[in-house]
């Protein structure tokens, strides 16, 4: 069960002898710390998606502490969600794509997975209430994994959107049973019901537990319908023109060489109108911030709770003529917001060590007191890393891993396209595929600052980037960046896509403690001779 840490115990034997002094107030400090999780849908960091959440910022990053480098293992919804809820790879959740056939909330991801994810054991073995407003995963409520009927172990009180983010017009489960909503903006627009819902649970819950809140909006996710109110709002404001937009993907994986470049005014126009809804979208999240921090703090609940605020993934509007999408396994589509408040962070703090949303089912259940070890979870807590604690032990590289989507026909808007392509709007610009397979090493050590990726397709393409030199990753260097170095992250790419639990925290490249045998590199074991696949997947 949920253990107290020996530090834990100290403060709770000080508490004890304030109890006789002031029982209502120490009982009060005693009790567990709450944890609110906010999960955006595709909010981007890299390209400012930030920058509309002024409340957001005061509240939460400066009240406490900015990941400077947080990324996902997959730039994909449903897998990403998965590595959240689980704390694991996907090679280890299995979920490898937003279909039922990528296991996105099937049957099996019902039966193998959900029972462990970090809610569930907050709720069974650490006596948590938990509350799930919002998205779920993009096929939850399929009539062919349970439908909306089905809510998975773990949570008390459960409000999950059916299938992908809307904002109008959609179903939410309610506890296992379905309630339509219209197009009412008073009643029905989802940023507002979630934000709602969220007060109702915090006025009406029990107040002898500890609880845990997962709320995930439908922003800044497509269709991009803006609140009424805000629908006005940064007219003036287009996609950002850095280094790497609208050029050609040269020495890049024949996907991104595709792209038609330069783009065409229509499309250009087609990103620009996106990114300035995007940000539209993100002020209704803004409110719900505001909302949620003033309920808290009503409740005299605040200070005894962390608050978490991420997206699934990041997004790219127009970097190698992409013109919007995510899936790539660039910074724009890995790299995500990460800022957290509550008990002993300090305000106004910046972190630039390499986090995952592996690391916040870990975390959470850390602050809970759960005995990590029981756990096979990939991640690590950020605890110590939050409380600012010296000397800790950190990674300097993690595991980016994507299986392609592709279509077996051909999309009759582009005959010239054939078949095994998908995504491909506007002007016929594909964003995925069958071969955009890929899994990459990215690593953040005191001397690299590196990426290297291989796809599984016929020609194994590498790419590399020294993001030190070249930050927007324009240049692969793979043809011309030391042999050894390849060799040991081949290696290492290696290690990492057949890891579980602790040997996905091993010592990476760049580590004192790495050790490299090349003779492994010729072995059956190789990186070479296992290709990942959905079966391997």
């Amino acid at each position: 069960r949920c253990a107290m840490s020996p530090a834990a115990v100290t403060r709770g034997l000080a508490l004890a002898v304030l109890l006789v002094l002031s029982p209502a107030g120490a009982a009060r400090q005693a009790r567990r710390p709450n944890v609110v999780l906010i999960l955006t849908d595709d909010q981007d960091v890299c390209l400012g998606g930030m920058i509309p959440l002024k409340k957001t910022n005061a509240l939460i990053a400066q009240m406490g502490i900015t990941f400077l480098n947080a990324y996902v293992p997959s730039a994909l919804c449903c897998p990403s969600r998965a590595s959240i809820l689980t704390g694991k790879y996907p090679h280890n959740h299995h979920v490898v794509n937003n279909t039922l056939e990528g296991n996105c909330s099937s049957k099996l991801w019902q039966k193998i997975q959900e029972p462990h994810t970090f809610p569930a054991l907050l709720k069974t073995m650490c006596g948590y209430q938990t509350f799930f407003a919002g998205k779920y995963l993009n096929e939850y409520g399929a009539e062919d994994a349970g439908g909306v009927g089905h809510v998975p172990p773990g949570w008390s009180f459960w409000y999950a959107l059916e299938k992908n983010s809307k904002y109008y017009n959609y179903t939410l489960s309610v506890n296992g049973k379905a309630r339509r909503h219209g197009e009412n903006y008073s009643v029905d627009y989802l940023t507002d019901v979630l934000a709602n819902m969220s007060l109702d649970f915090l006025e009406y819950k029990s107040n002898f537990e500890p609880f845990f809140m997962m709320i995930s909006t439908p922003a800044p996710h497509s269709p991009w319908t803006a609140a009424p109110q805000y629908t006005k709002s940064f007219q003036n404001v287009s996609a950002p023109r850095n280094s790497n937009f609208n050029i050609h993907g040269k020495n890049k994986h024949w996907l991104i060489r595709q792209a038609k470049t330069p783009m065409t005014n229509s499309s250009i126009q087609f990103l620009d109108d996106a990114y300035r809804k995007r940000w539209q979208t993100l002020l209704s999240v803004d409110d719900l911030v505001e909302k949620l921090v003033k309920k808290l703090e009503l409740n005299g609940e605040l200070d005894n709770t962390y608050i978490f605020y991420t997206s699934d993934n990041g997004f790219h509007t127009g970097q190698f003529s992409l013109p919007i999408d995510k899936r790539q396994l660039y910074e724009f589509d890995i790299k995500v917001p990460l800022l957290v408040r509550g008990p002993g962070i300090k305000p106004n703090q910046t972190n630039k060590m390499l986090v995952a949303n592996i690391d916040l089912g870990p975390t959470i259940l850390d602050i809970a007191g759960y005995d990590l070890n029981k756990t096979q979870m990939d991640g690590m807590s950020l605890l110590p890393l939050l409380r600012g604690d010296k000397n800790v032990t950190w990674r300097s590289d993690f595991l980016v891993e994507y299986q392609g989507e592709g279509y077996n026909g051909s999309d009759p808007s582009c005959p010239g396209l054939g078949p095994g392509v998908t995504h491909c709007f506007p002007d016929c610009v594909c964003e995925d595929s069958y071969n955009n397979t890929y899994a990459c090493v990215r690593t953040l050590s005191a001397s690299w600052d590196l990426q290297y990726c291989e796809f599984d397709d016929r020609e194994v393409f590498v790419e590399v980037y020294n993001l030190t030199a070249d930050p927007h990753q324009i240049n692969n260097i793979a043809k011309t960046i030391d042999q050894e170095i390849l060799e040991k992250m081949n290696y290492r790419l290696m290690m990492l896509q057949s890891c579980s639990g602790a040997t996905c925290r091993t010592p990476g490249v760049f580590d004192p403690g790495y050790r490299f045998d090349p003779r492994l590199m010729f072995s059956n074991h190789g990186v070479r001779a296992r290709r990942f696949s959905a079966q391997s997947l």
